[in-house]
């Protein structure tokens, strides 16, 4: 018995030993009978339950549908499509009711079909109220150029909302509705997030209405815009998810989702959130005069790499690198010159170029600024005056003016060339960009902004390609155009309309 006893002691040590740093582990007292030591529990933290969550901030959570009206010939729509005819001869036995034709018009002129103007969908996105009088916060490129904007609540309810003010650089837009005692969220303080935190979205995903999804903060301050680092979470958002609320689990809003990273145009795992404490300096300046001032410089920047600080003899690779300095601008006026190094605006150091921006636009036109310059191996300071960041109305009357005397084509479609930019960003694949749409364009939901990749098998490259493919296309036939919107693209037919 006693040697039996040594054998299993024996062989408990030699067990021990070999699967010692594994997840099991035997150890040889407890073969011999011998009392054990409690080994302490670890800790497992569970999932989190977010039901009470969703039952507190749903409701807040609103659906925006956004219009656009158009014009098309007067009388029943259809009237002249083939499908449309032969529906009529075979399930009611009679052709197609003739529609009243366009009054005779002058002897030497065209007759010219009355318009008349048709209220049609132009896209359906996401929003939170912000205020129990009805102010609901979303993102720009979902109400941006609406004619009109609806907001439905969970309970059904369906306003009419009005565009307070639309901000493009922040991709922030702030609507009213004419409300009371609605319900509104709670702000939370987007600089205190911690990556790994787990937050969740509330959108209409495909225009699913209060959709949830869940996961993490999965980086801080991403810089992927000019003015705004972005929240980076692993949060499924797709389509229609844009505008809608990013929520600790405090129940606070922290953000609201805005992009996606893809390249099949769904969710892959990568999502980003405008900031909320970004987002309401831009809705409280949409709602005191609706629109946004910056301040401006008048440089053009670069970023500093390590071997040009090590060259110049700066301590590390910070800073922005004045590339380009405009004429009449503050920074000429200041003695600014191509070659600085700006290591800080009013003290605040610039570790990367894209800081600067974000520091000068959010600076008052007309405030008196210090910058703090590497010039040859040496600091100064110099102080100037930040004047206000205009918009280019004059390039945009122009280039309105200029979509206006275009004329539509068989697919009531105006194209323009895209920019080196927009070309940039599509590579390796081209085509044109949508100017305005109507007729068969329009009610086929084209919108301008849109990008025409491919007509039927073949590449677009250019405006002038494009207009001449149309020119030969059968006018019996549907036209397939594969378009791009944001970062989906998919085909739609179109028929285009006679000579």
């Amino acid at each position: 018995m006693k040697m039996r006893i040594q054998f299993f002691a024996s062989l408990g040590k030699t067990l021990s030993a070999a699967v010692l740093g594994t997840s099991v582990i035997f150890f040889a007292p407890a073969l011999c009978g011998v009392a054990t030591p409690a080994v302490a529990a670890v800790s497992v933290a569970g999932l989190p339950d977010f039901t009470e969550l969703v039952e507190k901030t749903g409701p807040a959570v609103v659906n925006i549908r956004t219009t656009e009206k158009i014009k098309t010939p007067q009388g029943m729509p259809g009237a002249d499509d083939e499908d449309m005819q032969e529906f009529f001869r075979r399930f009611f036995g009679v052709p197609m009711p003739r529609q009243p034709g366009p009054k005779e018009a002058p002897r030497g002129r065209k007759q010219v079909p009355p318009q008349q103007e048709e209220e049609v969908q132009r896209g359906v996105g996401s929003g939170f109220i912000i205020s129990a009088d009805g102010y609901v916060l979303t993102n720009a490129h979902v109400v941006d150029g609406a004619d009109e904007v609806y907001v439905k609540l969970t309970d059904k309810r369906e306003f009419k909302a009005k565009i307070i003010g639309v901000d493009k650089r922040t991709d922030v837009a702030l609507v009213k509705v004419d409300g009371a005692n609605l319900p509104r969220l709670t702000l939370g303080d987007s600089d205190k997030i911690k990556v790994g935190e787990w937050v969740i979205a509330i959108g209409s995903p495909f225009d699913l209405d209060n959709t949830v999804t869940a996961g993490i903060v999965s980086a801080k301050a991403r810089d992927t815009g000019d003015y705004l680092p972005l929240i980076q979470t692993d949060v499924a958002v797709n389509p229609g998810n844009s505008g809608g609320p990013l929520i600790n689990m405090r129940g606070e809003v922290i953000g609201i989702n805005s992009q996606i990273y893809s390249r099949s145009g769904g969710y892959m795992g990568i999502s980003f959130a405008v900031p909320i404490d970004e987002a309401m300096r831009v809705a409280d300046q949409l709602k005191a005069s609706g629109r946004v001032t910056r301040g401006r410089l008048g440089v053009q920047i670069g970023e500093v790499n390590r071997d040009v600080a090590e060259s110049l003899g700066l301590p590390k690779a910070q800073g922005a690198l004045v590339a380009r300095v405009e004429t009449g601008s503050p920074a000429e006026k200041a003695g600014l010159e191509a070659g600085d190094i700006i290591l800080k605006f009013n003290g605040v150091s610039i570790d990367k170029a894209s800081d600067l921006p974000r520091l000068v636009g959010g600076t008052k036109p007309g405030t008196r600024s210090t910058l703090t310059l590497w010039r040859k191996g040496v600091t100064r300071d110099v102080s100037l005056v930040v004047t206000e960041l205009e918009v280019e109305k004059q390039a945009k009357k122009d280039d309105k003016k200029s979509k206006q005397e275009q004329v539509a084509n068989a697919l009531g479609l105006n194209v323009s060339d895209l920019t080196d930019a927009q070309k940039k960003e599509l590579a390796p694949t081209t085509g044109v960009l949508v100017d305005a749409a109507e007729g068969a364009a329009a009610r086929a939901g084209l919108r301008a902004g849109d990008i025409i990749l491919r007509l039927n098998n073949t590449d677009i490259k250019d405006a002038q390609q494009f207009n001449g493919l149309v020119a030969k296309l059968d006018r019996k036939k549907m036209a397939a155009l594969l378009v791009r919107r944001g970062d989906t693209s998919q085909f739609v037919s179109i028929r285009p309309s006679a000579s």
